[in-house]
């Protein structure tokens, strides 16, 4: 479809999308504004490029086909992910800006599933961290990770006890990865691990890189009680390494329903499901 049928496609003032839609009413300012997200998040989804753009669903489906015509963008369920091997791969401040509040509302969940002397490790990760934000100032536990924004935010919570793991840096995900991580992590016990993860489908959840598998792995198998956050887009997302599959899971916290089938999944699996309000 070319870009003139695109844009005679597009709503008009009047259209059920509404007048945002004016702003994008031309096929190639759209593609660069889903192309922008894409290169932030490493992910979007249809219903959420049509929300901020003003468009219908079907508009952004067309758009992303495109997309992945000229090579800019791979098919996912519910969306489009950047392209494997792709050098855009977001740093992590650009990615804590992407579903910002409903991360926020995510991580004010997890935190009140945390007692106040509870051992709780904190996995790496954007949405993981605002329960580290979202800790009392009050909190006397102790708190695990290999975030070092996470330990950042613990220095401020001088009642709690706080155990750094050590590493090699991942500047993408600023936390500490590997095998020397990995082994200091088998000597602990944990009452309950906050899980962070790139994606989520009905055989488990995944993270984009092999090297981010062995500590989450190490914390999973210290931990009695796993409660993973994700925010609903990250179903079918772009994670290709599985970290464990749902029946490891106990909760999961999210902003907005899961599918029909993933939810039929977790709750076969024994999980619960708590969407942060």
């Amino acid at each position: 479809m070319s870009d003139a049928t695109d844009r005679a496609a597009a709503p008009t003032s009047g259209s059920a999308d509404g007048g945002a839609a004016l702003r994008y009413d031309a096929a190639p300012r759209r593609r660069d504004a889903i192309l922008e997200r894409l290169r932030a998040s490493g992910h979007v989804s249809v219903s959420e490029v049509s929300q901020a753009l003003g468009v219908s669903e079907m508009t952004v489906r067309r758009d992303l086909r495109r997309l992945v015509e000229t090579g800019d963008a791979s098919l996912v369920h519910g969306g489009a992910s950047l392209p494997a091997g792709s050098h855009g791969r977001p740093v992590f401040g650009v990615r804590a800006l992407v579903n910002a509040e409903a991360k926020r509302r995510i991580g004010a969940a997890a935190a009140a599933m945390v007692a106040a002397d509870d051992t709780v490790g904190i996995d790496a990760g954007t949405t993981a961290l605002e329960v580290a934000h979202a800790l009392p100032e009050t909190f006397s536990g102790c708190v695990v990770t290999h975030s070092a924004p996470a330990l950042a935010v613990m220095l401020a919570r001088k009642a709690a006890r706080v155990i750094a793991i050590g590493g090699e840096l991942s500047h993408d995900n600023q936390a500490m990865i590997g095998p020397s991580a990995a082994h200091f992590v088998r000597n602990l016990r944990l009452r309950l691990l906050v899980l962070g993860v790139a994606s989520i489908d009905v055989r488990g959840v995944y993270v984009r890189s092999e090297l981010e598998l062995s500590v989450k792995q190490a914390l999973l198998d210290v931990a009695e009680d796993v409660v993973l956050v994700c925010d609903a887009s990250k179903e079918g997302g772009p994670g290709t390494v599985r970290v464990c599959t749902l029946d490891r899971i106990d909760t999961v916290v999210t902003d907005a329903p899961m599918s029909e089938g993933l939810t039929r999944r977790l709750h076969a699996a024994g999980t619960r499901i708590v969407v942060a309000r």
